[in-house]
């Protein structure tokens, strides 16, 4: 699937194909990937399952199936996949050499699963392990084996009572675990007995919601390591998040008890287990604080899982802080187990990074050896030092390359973008700036100019503040927030990261707690006057600028003061109209930590950086956008700022899906929010549509 267009518009960007990372098989010759499209003559999903050949470059198609999802590797030339019906979810397989390639069964499963890891044991035979909602009495749940209740009536006694988009139920998370083998003349490949409860009779759930998946638990020879949050500490108000190791003397038996890693005093969440390919050792993250989801991730390594109780640190510190002032999210161990390769931010991209994987070898604060864009995810290729490396940029929506760790070569494989060519794109739209921000350091702004840019020209400003707040811009691609699509429309656009931003050390992303409306505020100030300053191709008098969550929220505080006056327009996505509902949020901790404690303890704080306080001042026509199933900030929050516009006779119009949670995913309302979005700045800017 390709795509070519002239322009990128919201219907390019919607409809173009969405490639997942690339997986190697084990041998690192073929690259099984997904791909999907939409249509909107068709108003229809199409998705296909892909094996790339790193031989010829050629692309291979395994399935076309829509309800096909989650392959992964059987063998070197074997591909799984999950099909889920009102009767299950089906294992199947492929031969992708087989003369005419057919999906056969393994295995039909009780429930409906997810997020499935293979490992191929020293048997032949494979343990698969995958995800699935459990019910209260350790089953697999199926919708179709429960009926509906006469009153739809829910009650609780205990947090969560929802979370993300989801009200909560008494099923959770649960891992199950089996072994496939080749069974039959034609050695096709069979379950060879039915799954067990990794959780079984325990209070734990694992993969951790909302978004966990397969990088909360790993498989090695005789057990599996998995994180799940600690259930003796309420869940809505604690990150605590445990590492705990299941024994198996096989992956045929019942489980063994699980038994929990201790860190010392750090506390809070833990991500990312990984064993070494020999099985002796597993790598994991943790963070300290068990009340802050923006902490700094530390590197840790047990050397040997028999020794639970011997865990060291990387770049160990006397305040437990760590010395490493980067916050890694995945770990890769080498072919020959003496380094670990991580992905961790930097200065607005996600850079591939080199560790000796013994902390004592570890003398020295390791340096980048991939910088190309923003890495999403890295794979070894069979016994090698070459990786498969997923990465994407502001102009690219999907790149494959190999990257040899040792000499740090690069070798591009395949680009879904070609380059951004295929969107009209190129690199040279592509700018950053540093600008003297408001506590005596410099900020970063990612920016990006109209392809077709004559520098004798003017431009409006599109300013968007990012969300998080703990979050960045990143160079990046994304079908929500894509700097390139406001940019095709003749805007220069100017992507700030401020106080509180992620990529740029652990104070500078602290410093937003209590801090909400200061000094991020006083940096978003100081980055618009680098822009009038610095840049005279920018109309300064025709800009608008954008924001979601917490950048929603920074909409409103801007509307409040003066900076909301050098503005034609503003649109809030999902954004927080009064600091004093945050407790009607669903993680608590989040409110708790960035505003000092609870509501009742440090209402000065919330009352400090509410919004609401300045609804006063607000006179800048505004676009509010709020959905109906985003639990993080209740609608209520977009109809308060509604109705205060509408009140003070202010221009404004409201955007609200019923089916849609934090963020818009679905294409047809995607389409719908970027036409208002676009309709909405253009008109206050006098950008031609």
């Amino acid at each position: 699937m390709t795509v070519q267009a002239s322009k990128l518009t919201p219907e390019v960007l919607i409809s173009a194909p969405r490639r997942s990372p690339g997986v190697p098989n084990a041998r690192g010759d073929l690259i099984l990937y997904t791909i999907s499209t939409y249509s909107f003559e068709t108003h229809s999903k199409s998705a296909q399952i892909r094996i790339l050949s790193l031989k010829d470059g050629a692309s291979h198609l395994v399935s076309e199936d829509t309800g096909a999802s989650g392959p992964v590797w059987l063998s070197d030339t074997e591909v799984a996949f999950f099909k889920g019906s009102d009767k299950g979810t089906d294992l199947l397989y492929q031969n992708i050499d087989a003369p005419t390639p057919e999906p056969k069964l393994v295995h039909r499963f009780p429930g409906s699963l997810s997020s499935a890891k293979t490992k191929t044991l020293s048997s032949g035979k494979v343990a698969l392990v995958t995800a699935a909602v459990t019910t209260p009495k350790g089953t697999m749940f199926l919708a179709a084996d429960h009926k509906k209740p006469l009153s739809s009536g829910k009650i609780y006694d205990s947090l969560f009572v929802r979370h993300w988009d989801t009200w909560k139920t008494k099923s959770e998370n649960a891992l199950w675990y089996g072994q496939l083998a080749r069974s039959g003349k034609d050695g096709a490949w069979t379950l060879e007995k039915d799954s067990f409860n990794l959780l079984a009779g325990i209070e734990l759930a694992s993969p951790v919601g909302p978004f966990g998946g397969a990088t909360d638990f790993d498989i090695h020879e005789h057990g599996v390591a998995f994180v799940a949050k600690d259930p003796k500490l309420n869940l809505a108000r604690y990150t605590k998040t445990d590492l705990y190791l299941v024994p198996l003397t096989s992956f045929l038996d019942p489980p063994g008890a699980p038994r929990i890693v201790k860190t010392g005093d750090l506390v809070g969440y833990s991500h990312n287990p990984t064993f070494s390919r020999d099985g002796k050792s597993l790598a994991f993250l943790r963070m300290k604080d068990r009340q802050n989801e923006a902490d700094k991730h530390q590197l840790l390594v047990i050397p040997d899982i028999g020794d639970l109780g011997r865990v060291e640190v990387f770049y160990p510190t006397s305040d437990g802080r760590g010395g490493w002032d980067r916050s890694p999210s995945s770990i890769l161990w080498t072919a020959d187990e003496k380094h670990l390769i991580l992905a961790a931010e930097q200065h607005g991209k996600v850079l591939l990074w080199k560790v000796p994987s013994s902390p004592s070898e570890a003398k020295h604060l390791p340096a980048p050896i991939f910088e190309d864009g923003t890495v999403v995810d890295a794979y070894l290729l069979g016994n090698t030092t070459s990786l498969l490396v997923t990465s994407r940029s502001r102009i690219e929506s999907s790149r494959f390359s190999t990257l040899d760790h040792d000499n740090k070569k690069i070798t591009e494989i395949s680009s879904s973008a070609k380059n951004g060519k295929a969107f009209g794109l190129t690199q040279e739209q592509c700018f950053d700036i540093w600008y003297p921000g408001s506590g005596g350091y410099d900020n970063h702004a990612l920016c990006m100019k109209p392809s077709n840019f004559d520098r004798n020209k003017k431009y409006p400003l599109a300013f968007v503040v990012h969300g998080g707040p703990q979050s960045a811009w990143m160079d990046d691609w994304s079908t929500r927030w894509n700097p390139a699509v406001f940019a095709e429309q003749g805007y220069v656009v100017v992507c700030p990261n401020p106080t509180g931003s992620t990529g740029y050390g652990q104070a500078h992303t602290d410093a937003i707690a209590c801090n909400w409306g200061g000094a991020p505020y006083q940096d978003l100030v100081k980055a618009f006057e680098y822009v009038e300053k610095e840049m005279p191709y920018v109309d300064i008098d025709r800009s608008v600028a954008l924001g979601a969550s917490y950048g929603g929220y920074m909409m409103n505080w801007i509307q409040g003061h003066p900076l909301g006056r050098r503005f034609k327009a503003i649109v809030c996505h999902d954004g927080v109209f009064s600091t004093l509902s945050q407790w009607s949020t669903e993680e608590l901790f989040f409110p708790e930590h960035d505003f000092g404690g609870t509501l009742w303890d440090k209402r000065e704080n919330y009352e400090k950086w509410d919004p609401s306080r300045f609804t006063g001042n607000w006179e800048t026509p505004m676009l509010v956008i709020h959905n109906e199933l985003d639990y993080r900030l209740s609608v209520s929050e977009g109809l308060a700022m509604f109705n205060v516009l509408q009140a003070r006779n202010i221009p404004s119009k409201l955007l609200m899906f019923p089916d849609e949670n934090h963020w818009v995913l679905k294409p047809e309302n995607s389409l719908v929010w970027h036409r208002e979005v676009l309709n909405w700045i253009n008109k206050y800017s006098g950008v031609s549509s």
